[in-house]
């Protein structure tokens, strides 16, 4: 494994290798020459991911939702070099129409998957490795209708800050996007193109995120010895306004 701060020759898994982010996380990670680790809960859009490699991988199933899996998946893993969770289940909508079923999957992938990861993954990390996981904007700026999704973005930008201390010198990190294009504002339909318009306007940046601005910031965790229990926004200052 390489010692120069450069994935060649690395191994990196991908949690969440199924998703538009998580699909672009693994292709910049094995064009800069690390091996593929493509974990998540629906093997079928990780096997679509291995095929877009430009380098070895090996697809995995896992649920976040389920210690068991975890411990599983830990088991079948091996050592690793640095991993990365994009997993997110939102849980949406007004206060007085929210299912705690909804709200505990939400926690599951944002807050208590990521603790059991560490718990049983931290031993198999090498000591330069990291953990990286994906808080959000709506920690910083929540807003009616999103009450868990703030909640389990804040709690997961703390747990990385307990995660470094107690599992270091292996890094914890986390990416936290704002507004970006990766498919998530399809649903809008033709309304999407109005709404992105707008956020671009107020962003002190002037623009919406796209997918290469968070595999930029991701590969910066990964690279920077220096850098550990730290959020890192990218979110165009969408934060501050």
């Amino acid at each position: 494994m390489s010692d120069d701060g450069s994935l060649k020759d690395r191994r990196l898994v991908v949690v969440g290798a199924g998703s538009r982010t998580g699909r672009a996380l693994a292709k910049a990670g094995s064009a800069a020459g690390a091996e593929l680790l493509l974990a998540g809960p629906d093997p079928r859009k990780l096997e679509w991911t291995a095929g877009e490699l430009s380098g070895p991988s090996k697809v995995l199933a896992l649920d976040l939702a389920d210690e068991q899996s975890i411990a599983g998946f830990a088991d079948r893993a091996g050592g690793f070099d640095h991993l990365v969770s994009t997993a997110a289940v939102p849980a949406n909508g007004p206060l007085r129409d929210l299912e705690a079923a909804d709200v505990q999957r939400a926690f599951a992938a944002k807050v208590i998957g990521p603790l059991l990861l560490a718990k049983h993954l931290a031993g198999q990390v090498s000591t330069s490795g990291s953990f990286t996981f994906f808080s959000g904007v709506a920690a910083w700026r929540p807003a009616p209708g999103r009450t868990v999704m703030a909640t389990t973005n804040g709690a997961l930008a703390f747990l990385v800050q307990a995660l470094a201390v107690e599992i270091a010198p292996v890094r914890v990190n986390a990416v936290s996007p704002g507004i970006v294009d990766t498919g998530s504002w399809d649903g809008l339909g033709a309304d999407k193109e109005a709404f992105l318009r707008g956020v671009a306007e107020r962003n002190p940046a002037r623009r919406v995120g796209a997918t290469e601005d968070l595999v930029k910031a991701v590969l910066y965790a990964i690279d920077n010895p220096y850098v550990t229990g730290t959020v890192l926004h990218v979110d165009g200052g969408g934060r501050l306004v």
